[in-house]
């Protein structure tokens, strides 16, 4: 995949700017995963700064023989591109959405780093995700595919986390193409979850409107991810 980025230096000051810093942060893109249920269109982050970090990154589509396709336009899930996703030390990764003429014909992505920033002294993410589990209104388990009214989210680093979690609905290609997400509907607000331990969040507004329209039906996944 393509990388473009300059400068260097690691991020030290809460809030600072910071310059693109090509030593200290590499990509790799996966369009169709290899593995049965999992997602499709990920890009892994590869962050070897010595902390957490807040990324803007913006992101180019490119077809098979590695051309840019400047009708296509391309978001993330989590935030990579906003400011929304906490990367930490090691890996993390984020979900791409394309959209626009040739969508189903990306191949690749070139990812351009246009900022670095020191996530907040209380925010360091975790280098094992957190998980997600749908209960009913008795708190009892269910699929994700049923209608839930609840989450339990569970940490299983040695340190307290804060995520974002999102309900993903997923459309159904033909084969050979990479599944795409077609909705993110958040579910709660940024969300504290203890040092192996767990917290529950309600589904509420939107969220719920969304759970009760998709249940039973499409594709679906609850995501957490690192966030501040």
């Amino acid at each position: 995949m393509g990388v473009l980025a300059a400068g260097c230096g690691l991020p030290s000051e809460v809030g600072r700017e910071y310059g693109p810093a090509s030593s200290d942060l590499s990509f790799s893109y996966t369009g169709i995963s290899s593995e049965d249920e999992t997602i499709n269109q990920t890009v892994s982050i590869h962050n070897t700064y010595l902390r957490s970090v807040v990324t803007l990154l913006s992101f180019t589509a490119l077809d098979r023989a590695h051309q840019p396709m400047p009708q296509v336009k391309v978001t993330t899930v989590f935030g990579s591109d906003r400011g929304t996703l906490v990367s930490p030390y090691g890996y993390s990764y984020d979900i791409l959405r394309f959209s626009g003429p040739g969508q189903h014909e990306v191949a690749d992505v070139r990812v351009k780093v246009d900022k670095v920033v020191a996530a907040a002294p209380r925010v360091v993410a975790g280098r094992e995700p957190v998980t997600t589990q749908a209960l009913d209104d008795a708190g009892h388990e269910v699929s994700r595919f049923d209608r839930f009214t609840k989450v339990r989210l569970t940490n299983p680093n040695t340190w307290p986390v804060h995520v974002r979690v999102t309900y993903l609905v997923y459309d159904q290609p033909p084969e050979g193409q990479s599944q795409q997400v077609v909705s993110a509907t958040p579910i709660g607000g940024l969300t504290r979850v203890p040092s192996h331990g767990t917290t529950t969040i309600e589904v509420k507004g939107e969220a719920a409107t969304a759970v009760a329209r998709n249940s039973r039906g499409p594709a679906v996944s609850i995501k957490a991810y690192d966030s501040q």
